[in-house]
């Protein structure tokens, strides 16, 4: 009888137990904790390179009026970087839930090319004083404005007719890029040698680009359009499991998409008009950040990309112009690692 009382069952290890697992986007622990620290990471990093750009190589004493004002003028640049990563962040994150594909970028659209063909049109047209004439708060608008309405315009056309579909939309997105490129060529090859010479620094990104009185304006469409797609965060959840799921869930999904599809052209009209083209920078961002997050809950993936986005930016800079002293070609950088992950990425999986 003692035999039988003693021969109770015994109890689970420790490490045999199972985590407590909830219906969250994160449901462990552990992933819980993974998440909180790459965000301190990704801020300690940001904050690391801020500290860098403002406070290295400035000549004059620490803390004295000089060392101040030059401060101050660099801080134009940082917040550049700040506004272009949201912007891409945002932007290419909510235009691959729609699209429903994690490969297109918004960029995919026309962006980079129709900002290619207004400059070369303007130099083209006006001469080298063309590019004086596109710059200031004014042009900067009009330019935006251009970009916003191509977009609309090809959204709300495509996708309001009965056969319409995302994916007509970016091949005919495609397709119209495509025909810029080639009409602003065709331009390029009729300039002069001084001319080209002072059309190629604006055809490619670059923070230099950027004038701080552009800031007032393009600080404000860029907070409103990102803030309104970062309420629309369990929207978009919705709206990423596809046009059947979404509509039986209770959603518009066609209204749905155009409204985000207006904010999204919002974000890449003023990163475009602001620094120039950066093809793959929102691809490298987006990519990143679902890898990190390790959800697709936009809202945990927003935080990331937008934080990845600066991390890249501001970090490229610091190497270059610390490192290899060629500030000039971070953008240049950006797009071969960029281009290097999208080639990745289409081998790995086998299809677009």
């Amino acid at each position: 009888m003692a035999d039988l009382l003693d021969a109770r069952p015994a109890q689970p290890s420790a490490s045999r137990v199972p985590r407590a697992r909830t219906s969250r986007a994160l449901p462990t622990a552990r992933a819980r904790r993974r998440y909180v620290l790459v965000l301190v990471a990704l801020a300690l990093l940001a904050l690391a390179f801020t500290y860098v750009l403002l406070a290295v190589d400035n000549p004059m004493p620490a803390g004295s009026d000089g060392w101040w004002r030059i401060a101050r003028r660099r801080i134009t640049s940082v917040t550049v970087m700040g506004v272009v990563a949201f912007c891409q962040a945002v932007a290419t994150v909510s235009f691959q839930t729609v699209a429903q594909n994690r490969i297109v970028t918004p960029s995919i659209m026309g962006f980079s090319s129709l900002y290619v063909a207004i400059q070369t049109g303007a130099v083209y047209f006006l001469g080298v004083a063309g590019i004086v004439a596109l710059q200031g708060t004014t042009q900067f608008l009009l330019q935006t404005a251009v970009m916003v309405a191509f977009a609309v315009a090809l959204y709300g056309w495509l996708l309001s007719r009965r056969s319409g579909n995302v994916q007509l939309m970016l091949l005919i997105g495609i397709v119209i890029g495509g025909g810029l490129g080639s009409v602003a060529a065709f331009m390029q090859r009729l300039l002069t040698p001084s001319e080209f010479d002072v059309l190629v620094a604006r055809m490619f990104g670059s923070v230099s680009n950027a004038d701080a009185s552009y800031l007032p304006v393009a600080i404000p469409l860029a907070a409103v359009a990102g803030t309104v797609l970062l309420v629309r965060s369990r929207r978009l959840n919705v709206v990423a499991l596809g046009r059947a799921v979404g509509t039986n869930l209770g959603i518009d999904h066609r209204r749905e998409t155009l409204v985000t599809l207006f904010l999204v052209s919002i974000l890449m009209a003023v990163s475009t008009a602001l620094v120039g083209p950066m093809t793959f920078l929102g691809f490298l961002v987006a990519t990143l950040a679902y890898v990190l997050a390790d959800t697709h809950d936009h809202r945990h993936v927003f935080p990331l990309a937008i934080g990845i986005g600066y991390v890249v930016l501001s970090g490229a800079y610091v190497v270059m112009k610390h490192v290899f002293y060629a500030q000039g070609v971070v953008s240049i950088i950006v797009e071969l690692v960029g281009g290097t992950l999208f080639l990745v990425v289409i081998l790995r999986r086998g299809r677009l």
